[in-house]
């Protein structure tokens, strides 16, 4: 089984790919070809996707997890992470916390001076 998702891909792409594998919703194709075939529709996929088109592969194999994937310009990776591949995304959150305010907290001041 190969599974071929594209995302702002030109429509010409997704027309080449009808040839070999089925469309079954928008930008997501589905087929069973064999191996040599499916490396070639990637080397097209990749070469045709455009300057901000993404491509993703998923492919059944035989290894531990059953299936192996490949990713062309996503901002998600696949990483070998003891013989299981795993998708690292990255971080979006903003990493800089504003600084805490400077000096004593109310609590602090209320537990060191009594109340007053």
């Amino acid at each position: 089984m190969t599974v071929i998702v594209l995302t702002h891909c030109p429509v010409g792409l997704r027309g080449f790919l009808t040839r070999w594998l089925l469309e079954i919703s928008p930008g997501v194709f589905i087929g069973g070809p064999s191996a040599r075939v499916r490396q070639a529709l990637w080397e097209e996929v990749r070469q045709y996707a455009g300057g901000n088109g993404r491509a993703l592969l998923a492919y059944s194999t035989n290894n531990e997890q059953g299936f192996a994937f490949e990713t062309h310009d996503h901002k998600w990776h696949p990483v070998d992470h003891e013989g299981l591949t795993l998708i690292r995304r990255p971080n979006d959150q903003a990493t800089t916390s504003p600084p805490p305010p400077r000096g004593w907290s109310k609590a602090s001041k209320r537990r060191r001076f009594g109340n007053r």
